[in-house]
């Protein structure tokens, strides 16, 4: 009879700096649900030597929605999709800086400012940095933007308005991509990355899990962004939303999503791991578990699907046993319960049918 595997060393070798064997990774990712806690423990023994218990919270401002030329398969907001969206041009500068308002308001540390399309044209993009110069000049809120494929002189001209953090996620193995996306490339995504490391802005980079793909596409996806050397990686699990090309894809469970997000924190041992779309959906009674290899999550709603309240996240965190982190990476002093709460009613958003 084969021996289990020590998870316990898994995690003294992501500590160490080494990286798991292939072999290694596809045994985390097949382990038997009984060997599951015993994973979370040793992941979390890697997390708490970054993190501490410190959770970082991220807020997303869908600035413009749908109106995509991209084929996405995964995506509501792409030319191929039928779902029943609010489509919508780039918002009003002063509905950006409310929701950078609420953003402040439910502790969040990062303001996501999103927007849709293959990539801004100069007009969106002007208007995008001069509303980045204004949140900076009002809260104390770190921005990072998500604006579709970007040039080298956008990431910098980003840079110079005081964007920390831009987003751009491969989303899936290189082999896999052709299987999501067939009007962009895995390398033009990767491309974009290298141009945000180039221009000195903190790179945001992750995936899509519950696609389609192997267990060998999670393990690329993971081995990319370390090569890459992405500091922040958002995990997202697939919303088969009605109306797009994934809609029938039906293969995540709360274990798997645990396992996933295991494996990635002994691989990508020092990174910002956050828990991103899907949480709600797919980890269900088990999203506490989430915060033992992930360090970060959304509070308040996603680009076209609604999140938890930030009351049932605040409460999460404290149940388990985790703290608040500000926005320069302390802990926060205080009960984030606050009335705030209350002064910025949520915007209604669909709930995803699966």
């Amino acid at each position: 009879m084969q021996s289990r595997p020590d998870w316990f060393r898994f995690a003294d070798r992501a500590l160490a700096g080494d990286l798991l064997t292939r072999e290694e990774s596809r045994a985390v990712l097949a382990s038997p649900d009984e060997s599951l806690l015993e994973i979370l423990g040793a992941a979390y023994r890697v997390r708490r030597q970054y993190w501490g218990n410190r959770v970082r919270l991220h807020f997303l401002c869908n600035a413009q929605s749908g109106l995509c030329a991209e084929d996405c398969h995964y995506c509501s907001q792409s030319s191929v999709s039928t779902s029943e969206i609010d489509k919508y041009p780039l918002i009003a500068r002063e509905k950006i800086l409310d929701a950078a308002g609420r953003a402040a308001a439910l502790k969040a540390g990062t303001f996501c400012l999103v927007i849709s399309g293959r990539a801004p044209g100069e007009r969106v993009f002007g208007k995008v940095l001069d509303v980045v110069r204004e949140i900076r000049s009002r809260h104390e809120l770190k921005v990072c933007a998500c604006l579709g494929l970007l040039t080298a002189d956008q990431a910098t001209r980003l840079a110079d308005a005081g964007v920390e953090t831009v987003n751009h996620n491969l989303n899936t193995s290189e082999r896999f991509h052709p299987d999501v996306c067939t009007t962009h490339t895995f390398a033009d995504r990767r491309a974009t990355v290298e141009h945000v490391k180039a221009a000195g802005i903190k790179t945001c980079s992750g995936g899509i899990i519950g696609m389609g793909e192997s267990d060998d596409d999670v393990i690329d996806l993971a081995q990319s962004l370390r090569e890459l050397d992405v500091r922040s990686v958002p995990v997202n699990f697939l919303i088969p939303i009605a109306g797009t090309p994934f809609a029938g894809r039906r293969e995540l469970d709360p274990r798997r999503c645990l396992r996933v997000l295991c494996l990635y924190r002994f691989l990508l041992p020092s990174q910002e791991i956050r828990i991103a779309g899907g949480r709600e959906v797919h980890l269900r009674s088990l999203q506490p578990m989430g915060l033992y290899p992930a360090n970060s999550i959304f509070i308040g709603d996603y680009l076209t699907t609604q999140g938890q309240t930030a009351r049932a996240d605040y409460a999460m965190i404290q149940d388990a046993g985790f703290v608040l982190e500000t926005p320069d990476g302390e802990p926060f002093a205080g009960d984030p319960m606050v009335d705030a709460l209350d002064s910025y009613p949520r915007a209604p958003l669909p709930l995803p049918v699966i």
